[in-house]
């Protein structure tokens, strides 16, 4: 971060503890998909709670951290880049606490046939989330690394659009109503659309990283 940044230890601390929080709302993520197969709803409902206090902090943290940047810290010519970094993974929480109220709301019913692609495909979506956090922690801290991580964004995005398929095609194999299909493959989406969000930033970090090794 020193490369970058007119170093302080509250920046540091400041976007470590940011990055902490989406990671843990993508592996709550995973956790309350799993209560929710399972029929566990009160503990999902505390997930989705949960995720909702993480969305919270995240934003007071981007929020306090542009801040900064913009009165004390950063140059000038870099500054725009690192606060698009900040809100494109914020974003990322966002549709992540987006997706599980849409859950809490529609209460879709999931086939029991459903849930192994149904986790392998959210298991997917949160790696790449996971990959992530890690690809923007070296934008700040280890610069070479960053190229490693966003392969495997990629990786695991392509693994979530694969799952993704199969799930949506075993949908609609399934001898139930249109309407629960149509349903159902709503939400299957929403749980490919993770990974491609985490795609979406990783495309943007990689011109970010290019651009501070010129």
């Amino acid at each position: 971060m020193a490369l970058l940044l007119k170093t302080t230890k509250f920046i540091e601390t400041q976007i470590d503890q940011f990055l902490d929080v989406v990671s843990d709302a993508a592996l709550l993520f995973q956790l309350a998909m799993e209560d929710y197969l399972m029929g566990r709803n009160s503990q999902f409902e505390e997930r989705l709670a949960q995720i909702r206090e993480r969305e919270q902090k995240a934003d007071d943290l981007r929020v306090a951290i542009e801040r900064y940047l913009y009165e004390r810290t950063l140059i000038p010519e870099n500054r725009g880049d690192v606060l698009a970094i900040l809100e494109n993974t914020d974003e990322v929480i966002d549709n992540i606490k987006d997706s599980l109220l849409q859950f809490s709301i529609e209460m879709p019913v999931i086939n029991p046939e459903l849930n192994d692609l149904w986790m392998q495909t959210t298991r997917a979506s949160v790696s790449a989330v996971e990959q992530l956090v890690s690809a923007v922690r070296s934008f700040f801290q280890d610069l070479p690394a960053v190229n490693n991580y966003i392969h495997k964004v990629y990786f695991f995005e392509r693994e979530a659009d694969q799952l993704g398929e199969k799930l949506r095609r075993l949908i609609f194999s399934l001898d139930i109503e249109l309407s629960r299909k149509s349903q159902l493959r709503f939400f299957a989406i929403h749980i490919e659309k993770i990974s491609d969000y985490a795609q979406a930033v990783c495309d943007r970090l990689a011109i970010y990283t290019i651009k501070r090794q010129l």
